[in-house]
């Protein structure tokens, strides 16, 4: 199956390693800093690509711009 536009950029696929390395740190964390901060961090990291995602899929730049700034709000 080929790639849609979004999966051959660059950054998606870096936003894809990060949440893949995030989780597998996070997910040998106890009970308490897992359910803490660490389910907070795995969201973060996965709305980063998840975003950039959605804003490929819209019709015009300013919709692709709004995407692309709440990606990089929640790498920040």
């Amino acid at each position: 199956m080929e790639k849609s536009n979004f999966e051959n950029l660059r950054v998606f696929e870096l936003a894809e390693k990060l949440a893949d390395y995030i989780w597998n740190i996070v997910i040998f964390w106890n009970q308490l800093p897992t359910d803490t901060v660490g389910k907070q961090i795995i969201r973060s990291a996965d709305s980063i690509g998840a975003n950039i995602a959605e804003g490929s899929g819209r019709y015009n730049f300013q919709d692709n711009l709004r995407f692309v700034k709440i990606a990089r709000a929640s790498l920040h």
